[in-house]
């Protein structure tokens, strides 16, 4: 059964609704019998949800289709892992724009308290230099001349990354979690009206011959909505993954059909080889987690290691935060609903402006580059923050220099600012009392529109990532210093993906399972939804649903038609350079909350997409 919230606090929760809350019953593994759901109508504008709850598991993914695999398989008694691997297979088909089983992904696992973060982020070819993105100009390539081909092409993690989390936290056979993707590939999913939207606007995807047969008609027009599409060249692939694992993906007929399409580019040719994808390893790292208090509320916010910035980030805006006066700001009430002050947005921009800047001084691939003072918690020390937040005054900084935490000067070069894209979230929660928080990403739209099919037929396939692109284009600055996130042979390029799992933390109990995809501006839709969350007590739906903001030091960026004009030149009058523009995130949570005094899975998805929630 799926549950509603509708909009206003959670204690508004209809009598009706309440009564039909399902009792908790026996968590068992069943077998696995995926029915196609109803097709849903997804919109690539803006859609208001209800919000939902439930009382025993929950899953919330970008797409329904994919929403609805992860709850058939926690109702027949599967993992939160179990869910995720339904959901990602799914999310390949139906949101290839996003994410898929070409790309790469960071997962965040959680029994109990305890806190797994498994990296399945690609890596660059063992043929891969620093100079990867220089032309023969001297200079970095524009972005999509690096992106569109096969330069940019990582080797993907995903696969290989949940074939290892199965493997210790799955319940149902790793073989019945690709029932839904296969009989969606091969029986057909409606074209959304989102995916419909981006193929109109895309520039390149039809360059490739199996991606323009497949998303669009003989005329070369995307396929409208509701068309039905079939992919049975990702059912065969799925089949093979699901039967084999991934060594069917990184190995054989399928990576010899990746290193052909990479390497034969006919403008752009990559350097990735089948060692590289045979010999690809996932890695498990220590979960990044810190103490921050939240009101009244002291938590344990728990996030992924670099080469992710994004919890880095996020707990540095939110503990420079702590040493202004944010805190004692609420909300206000517009025309356009409610949004934050003038004063908090303030505070906030240039708090991620001083983040922002210590991102490009020090994060990169730690198997490549050395923490500052020789840990990542050097970042997120409260005295490192408290010096921070001193640097905020009356008028604004515009531009913010990295710091020194522990006092230790780097030899690096800051990195420069560099378009980032893509990118997808899932969040789980299951009957046994596991979560996972998982960004999965293939980069920019639709990747680096190249989609591998390995019959002649060209029945579809799947789309490889542009993830290398995600590295500094400049290996080094004018002065010859080297920047962390250069290119180098099987190194990891880094993420502003953001995972997020919180804590109570004098009890240990889970409190949210979040995320969003968006680029470096994941970071700010991330800190948005736990600041609205733990700080203003909003239900994830209406954290969500507040505008988006953020500030990459620059420019503060502002969601367009969202804040009100008095809002705009309070920020201007300080001295910012204020910008309006679409900032369509794409978050999930999944918060521990009550209804009617009950304890409940409260759930929200984003209206800018076309996610849902879905529970019992």
């Amino acid at each position: 059964m799926r549950r509603h919230l509708p909009h206003g606090r959670f204690t508004a929760l209809t009598a009706c609704v309440a009564a039909a809350l399902l009792t908790a019953c026996s968590s068992a593994p069943t077998r696995l019998q995926y029915q196609i759901p109803q097709q849903p109508e997804g919109s690539s504008g803006h859609t208001d949800k209800p919000g939902w709850a439930a009382e025993r598991f929950a899953v919330a993914a970008a797409n329904p289709l994919a929403t609805d695999a992860g709850y058939q398989v926690l109702k027949a008694g599967g993992s939160a892992i179990d869910a995720a691997i339904a959901v990602q297979m799914v999310l390949t088909l139906v949101e290839p724009q996003s994410s898929g089983i070409g790309g790469g992904a960071f997962l965040l696992h959680a029994a109990g308290n305890r806190v797994e973060a498994y990296d399945g982020r690609e890596t660059a070819p063992a043929a891969a230099t620093p100079d990867l993105f220089i032309g023969a100009d001297g200079k970095p390539l524009a972005f999509h001349d690096a992106v569109v081909g096969g330069r940019s092409v990582g080797v993907p993690g995903t696969v290989r990354m949940l074939e290892q989390a199965h493997r210790e936290h799955g319940a149902l056979p790793w073989a019945a979690l690709f029932q839904p993707a296969i009989q969606l590939a091969e029986q057909g999913f409606n074209v959304s009206a989102r995916l419909n939207a981006l193929l109109s606007n895309e520039k390149f995807l039809a360059q490739d011959p199996v991606a323009r047969a497949y998303f669009f008609d003989p005329d070369g027009k995307p396929w409208p909505v509701g068309h039905t599409l079939r992919n049975p060249e990702l059912a065969v692939v799925l089949r093979a993954i699901a039967k084999d694992g991934s060594r069917a993906l990184l190995e054989g007929d399928v990576a010899q059909a990746i290193v052909a399409k990479v390497q034969s580019h006919p403008i752009n040719p990559g350097r990735l080889a089948l060692a590289d994808l045979s010999g690809y390893q996932p890695k498990k790292r220590d979960a990044l987690c810190f103490d921050h208090q939240a009101g009244a509320r002291d938590l344990r916010i728990c996030g992924f290691p670099p080469p992710s910035s994004g919890a880095i980030a996020v707990g540095q805006i939110l503990g420079i935060l702590n040493h202004t006066g944010a805190s004692a700001l609420a909300l206000q009430d517009s025309p356009q609903g409610p949004a934050p002050s003038a004063d908090w947005l303030y505070l906030y921009n240039e708090a991620a402006r001083l983040a922002f800047a210590d991102r490009a001084q020090y994060v990169a691939d730690p198997d490549f580059v050395r923490p500052p003072a020789g840990t990542w918690m050097s970042l997120l020390d409260p005295a490192y923050l408290a010096s921070r937040a001193l640097l905020i005054g009356p008028h604004s900084m515009k531009v913010a220099q990295p710091g020194t935490p522990g006092g230790v000067q780097t030899g690096m070069a800051p990195m420069p600012d560099q378009p980032e894209f893509g990118t997808s979230h899932i969040s789980v929660v299951d009957a046994r009392g596991n979560a996972v928080a998982m960004t999965t990403t293939i980069e920019d739209q639709f990747g680096s529109r190249q989609m591998i099919s390995t019959s002649s037929a060209r029945s579809g396939g799947f789309l490889l990532n542009n993830e290398l692109t995600d590295f500094s284009f400049a290996p080094r600055d004018a002065q010859g210093r080297p920047i962390a996130n250069r290119v180098e042979p099987g190194k990891r390029p880094r993420s502003s993906m953001a995972p997020t799992l919180v804590f109570d933390k004098a009890s240990g109990q889970l409190l949210m399972s979040g995320g969003s995809p968006g680029g470096a501006l994941i970071i700010h839709y991330t800190a948005k939804t736990l600041h609205g969350i733990f700080n203003w007590g909003l239900t994830p739906q209406q954290a969500i649903d507040l505008p988006n903001f953020g500030n990459l030091n620059g420019p503060t960026l502002l969601e367009e038609k969202r804040f009100t004009p008095a809002t705009l030149e309070s920020l201007r009058a300080r001295g910012a350079e204020v910008r309006e523009m679409n900032m369509t995130s794409g978050l999930q949570a999944i918060t521990r909350g009550q209804v009617h005094g009950k304890p409940m899975w409260l759930g929200g998805a984003d209206p800018r997409r076309e996610g849902v929630v879905m529970g019992d």
